[in-house]
């Protein structure tokens, strides 16, 4: 059984703090199918509840769901959720090896994005199509997005995404960094997500515990608070 230690954003700094405001230091997840992919994961609040997803073992387009149960205070395989989930035409270059999602309140719709693989600037967009229960690709969305800017050490390989209401943010960490990274967020005026625009460019974690998966980072804005997640070892 894994678990998550959750870190929330300090107003008026660029800071997120280890189980800052009364946020649940760490949740449990609990009965995933035995072929989780723990590696390869994201999360999300869509105003009703906290979810988590994982892909299926090797696969490049099934996802295990999960969500928060405030009666057992963990993330529960299939809680709330549809358990299992296909992702559908996918671009024969998209790279799988990592994910992000994000729920659009503005239109309704869950969204899950793709980076390009050798463009990790490049991202591949899906909506969930509730006839099908089907991520597909460029439905109801921008098919493909590119990010600017981006700081030359910045490391795709920790990225996460979030929509708080009013912008679609992007973050990645710094390469080399346990504690700080990049925050974008999406200029409608050039459809890019752009470093530094409309946000504070660089944050930093405090009070990260000893236990931390440094290796992935997941990020949701949920009851009005922007919150990051690792990993525990």
């Amino acid at each position: 059984m894994s678990s998550v230690n959750q870190f929330a954003y300090v107003p008026n700094t660029s800071t997120y703090k280890f189980a800052y405001g009364g946020a649940i230091p760490n949740m449990a997840i609990r009965n995933m199918p035995s072929d989780t992919n723990w590696t390869r994961w994201t999360m999300l609040n869509d105003g009703e509840y906290y979810r988590m997803y994982f892909f299926k073992g090797s696969s490049a387009n099934t996802l295990y769901q999960a969500a928060f149960n405030p009666a057992t205070s963990s993330y529960e395989f299939g809680f709330n959720s549809i358990p299992e989930l296909q992702i559908t035409g996918a671009p024969p270059d998209a790279d799988a090896s990592s994910l992000s999602m994000l729920y659009d309140s503005s239109t309704s719709t869950y969204r899950l994005y793709l980076r390009r693989l050798g463009s990790p600037t490049v991202l591949y967009q899906f909506g969930f199509n509730r006839e099908t229960n089907h991520y597909e690709y460029g439905y109801n969305s921008i098919p493909t997005l590119n990010v600017t800017g981006a700081p030359p050490d910045t490391d795709w390989h920790r990225w996460s995404m979030l929509f708080d209401g009013s912008n679609y943010r992007l973050y990645a960490f710094k390469v080399g960094s346990t504690d700080t990274f990049y925050q974008f967020a999406f200029n409608r005026q050039t459809n890019h997500y752009e470093f530094g625009y409309d946000s504070i460019p660089e944050l930093t974690l405090v009070g990260t515990p000893a236990n931390s998966n440094l290796t992935s980072m997941s990020m949701l804005f949920g009851q009005g608070d922007y919150r990051f997640y690792f990993q525990t070892i």
